[in-house]
């Protein structure tokens, strides 16, 4: 394993263990040459999700894709990285787990919505806006009125 932070190629493995969702294998690693630790995780290779996007073109799933556009929704808000990186990791899990090896982008996208909704209101309007494509300010008034109206 190469090292996140020298590249020296020697690292040695301190610590293996079962990730939370028993679906990795988390290792800490220091490295041989600058002595830095860090963290990898191993999973079974699955097979490539596709998404179809609302144009009709189809390319991979990229999950930190997924992760950039959350971020960038949560920006300046109170939401840890770490909440973010269980928000794609649920969303990745739950696409693999269907049978369909290509998911429209709209689904792709609710799921992201139903996940912020639950965790900070503002990231989930942020994200809607991107995602809904908010033409002028009465969308963007009626998405709001919708969530307080749910509340």
């Amino acid at each position: 394993m190469k090292c996140v932070y020298c590249g020296h190629t020697e690292t040695e493995v301190l610590e293996s263990r079962d990730s939370e969702d028993l679906e990795a294998v988390r290792r800490r690693r220091e490295c041989e040459k600058c002595n830095k630790r860090f963290t990898t995780y191993e999973r079974p290779e699955s097979p490539d999700l596709f998404v179809l996007k609302k144009d009709g073109r189809r390319e991979k799933f990229d999950s930190h894709k997924l992760r950039t556009g959350i971020v960038k929704a949560c920006e300046k808000r109170p939401v840890p990285i770490e909440e973010i990186d269980k928000i794609v990791d649920e969303i990745e899990q739950e696409l693999r787990r269907k049978e369909a090896t290509e998911i429209k982008s709209a689904e792709i996208g609710e799921l992201v919505m139903r996940k912020l909704k639950k965790i900070d209101k503002v990231a989930y309007i942020r994200f809607a806006s991107v995602y809904k494509d908010f033409e002028d300010l009465e969308e963007f008034e009626n998405a709001l009125h919708e969530l307080l109206k749910k509340k």
